[in-house]
């Protein structure tokens, strides 16, 4: 897993919308939270996303900019974006490779077997495109209050 003070690595990943998002074309303008969660609509991701969704505005006041990360392809995040009603971005990450850029992509014991998967996880990176938060996420309620909070403190 990326650590604190890492630079992040540059990527381009589609959104819900299908239009290409790259890292880099925030660098020296936005802070960028990166949310990595396993699956659209599974009840954990669904809070943790609508928690983010309902804090953008504070977000973006503190010109900083959120993005959900999963495997989960665009049309799938175009409907759980529609169906929940989310106004953060979500980014597709079909083939895992930000995943595992980012260290998140691990093997975990689900229901006594183990398979890779990604582990909940969250990064803060600054305008300098430096990591000021690398953090696994065991209960996302109340997470994204969490992550605000720790974005006021450098921005």
């Amino acid at each position: 897993m990326l650590r604190v003070g890492e630079t992040a690595p540059n990527f381009s990943l589609f959104n819900a919308g299908m239009e290409l998002v790259t890292l880099s074309q925030f660098k020296g303008k936005h802070n960028v939270v990166l949310f990595f969660y396993p699956k659209d609509g599974t009840p954990s991701c669904t809070q943790e996303a609508i928690e983010f969704s309902d804090l953008e505005d504070e977000f973006r006041r503190h010109h900083t900019i959120v993005f959900g990360v999963s495997r989960d392809d665009c049309i799938r995040h175009a409907q759980f974006r529609d169906t929940q009603g989310l106004a953060v971005d979500l980014l597709a990450d079909e083939d895992g490779e930000v995943c595992k850029q980012f260290g998140v992509w691990k093997e975990v014991e689900r229901d006594g077997a183990k398979k890779l998967a990604i582990a909940r996880s969250t990064f803060v990176i600054d305008k300098r495109g430096v990591v000021r938060c690398a953090v696994e996420v065991n209960n996302p309620k109340g997470h994204a209050h969490e992550v605000l909070r720790l974005v006021k403190e450098f921005s």
